[in-house]
C-alpha cells in the first residue's frame, strides 16, 4: 500500500492521511479488525464499477467510520458515517472509497459535489 494526503480542494480543508488499497486482497481486508484508526484508507476500485458494486460492508469492524465516495474525477458522490456490522451502497458509482476517522467529514465540511485532491495513480 502507498500513503497519500487528502485535501478538499473545494473547501480548502484537510481530510488527513491515508493508505491506498489498490489490490483485491488489500481492498477485501480494508480496516477489518482494526481497534484504533491511525490513518485513513482509500480503496481504489476498478473503473467499471456500478453503484451497487461500489458498496461497502462493515463486517468484522470494531469502530465506526466516516466514508467518502468519489468518482474517477475525485468529485464526492456520497458521504456517510457507518457503524460496525452494517452495509452501504452509495448514491452514485464510485472509483474511490475513502474510509476515515469518525468526525472527519464534519471537520472538513466535505459535501457531495466537492472536489478532492490526492494521488494514488501510481499505486
Amino acid at each position: 500500500m502507498s500513503y497519500v494526503f487528502i485535501v478538499n480542494k473545494t473547501k480548502g480543508t484537510n481530510l488527513g492521511n491515508a493508505d491506498v488499497a489498490n489490490s483485491f486482497f488489500s481492498r477485501f481486508k480494508g480496516l477489518m479488525m482494526v481497534k484504533k484508526l491511525e490513518m485513513g484508507l482509500i480503496l481504489k476500485l476498478p473503473s467499471d464499477r456500478s453503484r451497487r458494486a461500489s458498496g461497502i460492508h462493515m463486517f468484522f469492524m470494531r469502530i465506526p467510520l466516516d466514508v467518502v465516495f468519489a468518482d474517477s474525477d475525485k468529485k464526492v458522490v456520497d458521504t456517510v458515517t457507518l457503524d460496525p456490522w452494517t452495509t452501504y451502497t452509495p448514491l452514485a458509482p464510485a472509483r474511490y472509497v475513502i474510509e476515515l476517522e469518525i468526525g472527519k467529514i464534519a471537520e472538513s465540511n466535505t459535501e457531495i459535489g466537492d472536489e478532492l485532491d490526492f494521488t494514488c495513480e501510481s499505486a
